[in-house]
């Protein structure tokens, strides 16, 4: 299978193209190679595979991409995903994840490609005190980050009802592992402590997401491309951990380390939790135990300071939330 891989250097993509190379796939990243998607992300594949520069809202570039390698699967990574980000950034997100599904939707009706998009359990929106979302709940976004998300959905859906594009999305939960840039909360925890710094904890700190070890999310994903028949698919990690156990676990792991609190995040959701019936009926469970995933992966960033370090901006070391 020859896929195209639209944002495969970031942090869950590059983990999901060495996958598919190991298992000799042949793979072209079409990436614009932002500060988030990071050539040293596969530097250990990059002899065999394909790299296009290009932006994913440049219809016209992704259209000479698609038609240039002829992929039989396109796979769509690309995101700006930092809530903290879209909330001082917002047009950056509507740019990706919006225009950019809309020129990904455009190109995929003319060259009668298929995709699979990666969305994020976000756009079901606060499920605080309500049941866990199906693939069918409505989508509550609060953030401009979710918002975007869910709207780069809708473009999907209407295309694929419209136009009978051939398309599914994913929803995973909150994904860890390596190559996570260090502005989301596990790898920002460890490399505030590694600098000297605080941990940082946004409001009372009981705010519940649900963690996904990546290499889990990755073999879901090669689940639903092999057997999945529905359009739409949750993967939850079903490990549900407020922010505060998240931090100290950390701390715990590194053996070192203080807390500094800070204001909660405006519009914050105190809790994401969705259902994977559909993923489950494929035979697909997550493997990795939390306490397992967490400490390989502070071990990971312990051992490569030279990748994390030079990523240190204004939002891993602020302390409140902009």
């Amino acid at each position: 299978m020859r896929l195209l891989v639209i944002g495969g250097a970031g942090f869950v993509g590059s983990n999901c193209v060495r996958r598919w190379v190991s298992a000799g796939r042949e793979v072209a990243v079409y990436d614009l190679f932002t500060y988030a998607g990071r050539p040293e992300n596969l530097q250990d594949v990059r002899e065999r595979i394909t790299i296009v520069r290009g932006d994913v809202a440049d219809e016209a570039a992704l259209d000479r991409a698609v038609a240039d390698y002829r992929p039989d699967l396109v796979v769509n990574f690309a995101a700006e995903s930092h809530v903290d980000r879209s909330i001082n950034e917002p047009a950056r997100f509507v740019r990706t994840n919006v225009l950019g599904v809309f020129a990904l939707m455009e190109v995929a009706r003319r060259r009668k490609v298929p995709v699979v998009h990666i969305s994020t359990d976000e756009v079901y929106g606060d499920m605080h005190g309500l049941p866990s979302a199906n693939e069918e709940a409505p989508l509550r976004p609060s953030s401009p980050y979710s918002a975007s998300k869910a709207s780069g959905d809708l473009f999907i859906l209407s295309y694929a009802r419209t136009y009978g594009v051939d398309a599914k999305i994913v929803r995973p939960s909150n994904m860890y592992g390596p190559y996570q840039h260090p502005e989301k909360l596990i790898p920002r925890t460890v490399a505030r402590i590694l600098l000297g710094r605080p941990a940082v904890i946004y409001g009372d700190g009981g705010d519940v997401r649900d963690y996904l070890h990546v290499e889990d999310f990755c073999e879901a994903l090669d689940v639903i491309i092999e057997r999945g028949r529905h359009v739409i698919y949750n993967i939850p990690g079903g490990n549900p951990r407020t922010v505060r156990e998240v931090v100290e676990s950390v701390i715990r792991i590194l053996g070192r380390g203080e807390v500094r609190r800070g204001r909660a995040r405006p519009g914050g959701d105190r809790a994401y939790a969705m259902e994977g019936r559909r993923v489950a009926e494929l035979g697909w469970r997550p493997k990795t135990p939390w306490e397992v995933g967490l400490r390989r992966t502070v071990e990971w960033y312990v051992a490569n300071r030279w990748w994390w370090e030079p990523l240190v901006d204004g939002y891993v070391l602020m302390d409140e939330p902009w």
